[in-house]
């Protein structure tokens, strides 16, 4: 077990040793040259996000679910994740959730102690019926997280694939884990304060996790939403407008098919590339496991 203390997320920045009487300014050049390294510490752990990434989708595939466990901001930014996921790529809401220790309730006012609560990290997934369909992914800045270790220990004893993500090498969230995402980097620009570097790192992983698992289901056509909800006004006109770039038709014509395809984009799409009608599309969308370029290939 590393101690708390040697751990990188725990060090003192040597930049920012007069953070309290530095010029705004300078603080914020740092800060922001400080952030600027969180993207290549996440570059050379994408063979593992990579990995985690083909579980994840496999698990899409048999109709399993992502199942993301973690404490204060960990926690925060995988349920943040998780919300996100309907109605961008139109999931039903147990398909991606989010676990924080100490419930729904710690996501706006932090709940102290719940991360060391080995039995409810066990009872968090006991109480969502985790099968071996799933995969787990525990999110812990230090690594040494209990709730999130004891989530991951249980989701292993019942067939799970397990996913970690750390901001500290050797963490023991990792040692549990199948496959280890540790994305070091380095000392806050405040002490300790996780929210900051290993926050946007966790943040950063979990968009990677989550949009390109999606992709790889069939949730886009090209770069596009091809499954967003139309949940709002905007969402609408984001609607119309990509049947128009994915098919080059006018609005008139986008606007009439999303209705045939009773508000389906993706559906909208695949009737208008096919020259077909809903029906037809759907079978053939059916036949290419919901992918629209697959529908295309004779």
């Amino acid at each position: 077990m590393i101690n708390l203390e040697d751990m990188s997320t725990e060090q003192i920045n040597g930049k920012t040793n007069d953070l309290d009487i530095l010029p705004i300014y300078d603080a914020l050049q740092i800060m922001n040259e400080e952030d600027a390294k969180v993207p290549q510490a996440i570059k050379e752990e994408i063979p593992q996000i990579e990995k985690a990434v083909g579980i994840v989708i496999e698990a899409f595939r048999k109709g399993g679910r992502l199942i993301y466990m973690g404490a204060g901001t960990s926690g925060r930014l995988g349920v943040l994740d998780a919300v996100e996921c309907p109605p961008t790529f139109g999931t039903p809401p147990e398909m991606v959730v989010g676990l924080i220790a100490g419930g729904e309730g710690a996501f706006i006012k932090a709940v102290e102690g719940a991360e060391d609560s080995l039995a409810k990290g066990v009872d968090d997934l006991k109480d969502i019926n985790l099968n071996s369909n799933d995969v787990v992914v525990g999110i812990a800045a230090s690594g040494r997280t209990p709730y999130v270790i004891a989530g991951l220990n249980y989701a292993k004893k019942i067939g799970c694939k397990t996913v970690s993500i750390a901001c500290n090498k050797g963490s023991e969230v990792g040692e549990v884990a199948d496959i280890a995402i540790e994305v070091v980097v380095g000392p806050e620009v405040l002490t300790g304060s996780t929210r900051l570097k290993a926050g946007t790192a966790q943040k950063m992983v979990l968009n990677m996790i989550s949009t390109i698992s999606m992709v790889g289901i069939g949730k886009a056509y090209k770069n596009l939403m091809v499954d967003v909800q139309r949940t709002n006004k905007k969402l609408e006109t984001r609607a119309e407008n990509i049947i128009i770039a994915a098919t080059e038709v006018d609005r008139e014509l986008a606007r009439r098919m999303l209705e045939e395809a009773g508000g389906s984009v993706k559906l909208a799409i695949t009737m208008i590339l096919l020259n077909c009608n809903a029906d037809e599309a759907k079978e053939r969308l059916i036949l290419a496991d919901g992918h629209i370029r697959k529908t295309l290939i004779k």
